[in-house]
């Protein structure tokens, strides 16, 4: 087998690497950090598709590869990341109180609050949106639902806001417990719904068949230069919108 048929696929594990790294920050509360390599691995999620294409390459392990390593990359990152924001939130204590090592390990020394662990229906929504993904035919020139990475980079949208906008209001809003969990919920519903939403695969580079996907572009560039983060729940918003107008379009 030549090595070009690896390529994809080593491409698919950083991916899943910058994941993993992604964890480990959130797990820790550098929401920053997490996101940086939730961006990373969403950047090499789309060039090893990319890559699978131009090098006709395409293979069922790869897609399988593809879909574990966005389960960790967007889907475990960002259930974590809720689950810190509504802990948060409410107040609430770490889960394990520091002690040594070699301390022997005691449920007493578990505190749990368990409101926050809706956060983690984030995680669930992203693994059933996969499954989902992989057995689904008709997903090959739009996307059913809300993609997974489009998803990651909403929820990570909010620590990002809070610490970088420096806005009172979406601070005070995006801390409040139950409009984290209005927003969990939300995200669990696009990721398994039925609407038909844009995908950046171009047939041809027309406009008048890629107008809404090119829209789409260019707002990103303008949004991300004007507003930043807060940008990018604007954008997922246009791009449901553009989706739907494309639908319309389209019949």
């Amino acid at each position: 087998m030549s090595i070009k048929n690896y390529i994809p696929n080593f491409v698919t594990l950083l991916n899943l690497f910058c994941g993993s790294i992604a964890v480990i920050f959130a797990v820790n509360n550098n929401f920053v950090a997490a996101a940086i390599f939730v961006f990373l691995g969403i950047f090499f999620d789309f060039f090893d598709g990319l890559l699978a294409r131009k090098l006709n390459v395409q293979s069922a392990l790869g897609v399988q590869l593809d879909s574990l390593a966005d389960m960790v990359t967007s889907g475990l990152v960002p259930g974590i990341v809720m689950f810190k924001l509504i802990s948060i939130s409410v107040d609430a204590p770490e889960i394990v109180s520091a002690k040594a090592w070699s301390s022997n390990f005691s449920l007493s020394s578990i505190e749990l609050e368990p409101i926050a662990l809706i956060g983690l229906f984030i995680t669930l929504a992203s693994a059933y949106r996969l499954a989902k993904f992989n057995v689904d035919e008709d997903q090959q020139t739009y996307f059913k639902g809300l993609p997974t990475p489009a998803n990651a980079l909403l929820v990570l949208s909010l620590p990002l806001i809070i610490e970088f906008q420096n806005n009172n209001f979406a601070t005070a809003l995006i801390l409040n417990q139950w409009f984290l969990i209005a927003f969990t919920l939300l995200s669990c519903y696009l990721l398994n719904s039925k609407l038909k939403l844009l995908a950046l695969k171009f047939k041809d580079y027309s406009f008048s068949n890629n107008k809404f996907r090119y829209i789409l572009i260019i707002a990103t560039v303008l949004l991300l230069v004007l507003f930043h983060f807060i940008a990018i729940p604007i954008l997922i918003i246009l791009y449901i919108i553009l989706s739907l107008l494309d639908n319309l379009t389209t019949k």
